[in-house]
């Protein structure tokens, strides 16, 4: 049986938490659309005394992919879905091409159901997505993702009565450095500065950060149907 499968755990939060549960001595397979990236992450994870760490190379966006995926697994307790692609997607709506919005809502949201229906009768503990600050706060540059993030929660909410009793969540970060800040082409140190002073906590967050917040809810086995905000304090600000 696999401890867990993390779909996006070639980088950023999903190698965070792979990197987390190998130190816990897990068997974790980490998923991703880029080979190249997964054979860094797995010798970058692997090292003696750790669990045993696999890869499977799959676009969470095709159905066949996703379907194969789960083909090779008899049982997984834990199911974490980290997979982010924000190439494109900043900027007003009427400048947004539709081919970039519906990729977003292919890899996001399809993408996410595609992970119910196929582990479905195979995960025996908890489903986990992931969406993001700009569901509950839009800034009116990110309305395309902001949508496919916010319906998320709707999804999780209904595949936790469907799929019950594995558990369904929503981890909801806010600014943490990860490799998707590079894609913007700014000064991300002077960003990362000027957002930490708007926080409550004082700072933008980590993947490890993230992680964590993985971990409580696939630990504990009354927590369904719920959204956990990780965005030092984002939301009320």
């Amino acid at each position: 049986m696999t401890d867990a499968i993390i779909i996006g755990g070639g980088s950023g939060m999903g190698l965070a938490l792979a990197r987390t549960l190998l130190a816990e001595d897990m068997q974790v397979t980490i998923v991703g659309r880029s080979s190249d990236r997964l054979a860094r992450a797995r010798t970058e994870l692997a090292r003696p005394g750790h669990g045993r760490i696999t890869t499977i190379t799959a676009d969470l966006g095709r159905e066949e992919d996703v379907a194969g995926l789960f083909a090779q697994v008899e049982r997984v307790e834990h199911v974490a879905v980290t997979a982010a692609d924000a190439t494109g997607v900043y900027g007003r709506t009427a400048d947004v091409a539709t081919a970039t919005a519906r990729a977003v809502v292919e890899t996001k949201l399809l993408g996410a159901w595609l992970v119910g229906k196929h582990a479905a009768g195979r995960v025996t503990g908890s489903i986990t997505f992931t969406s993001g600050i700009n569901a509950y706060r839009p800034n009116g540059s990110n309305t395309i993702m902001a949508a496919a993030n916010g319906a998320l929660a709707s999804l999780a909410y209904g595949l936790a009565i469907e799929l019950a009793p594995v558990r369904v969540n929503v981890i909801s970060p806010g600014w943490v450095d990860t490799p998707i800040w590079d894609q913007l082409g700014m000064d991300k140190q002077a960003a990362f500065a000027e957002l930490a002073a708007r926080l409550p906590a004082r700072r933008v967050g980590t993947p490890d950060d993230i992680a964590q917040a993985f971990l409580s809810v696939m630990r504990n086995g009354f927590i369904t149907g719920t959204v956990l905000h990780v965005d030092g304090g984002h939301r009320i600000t």
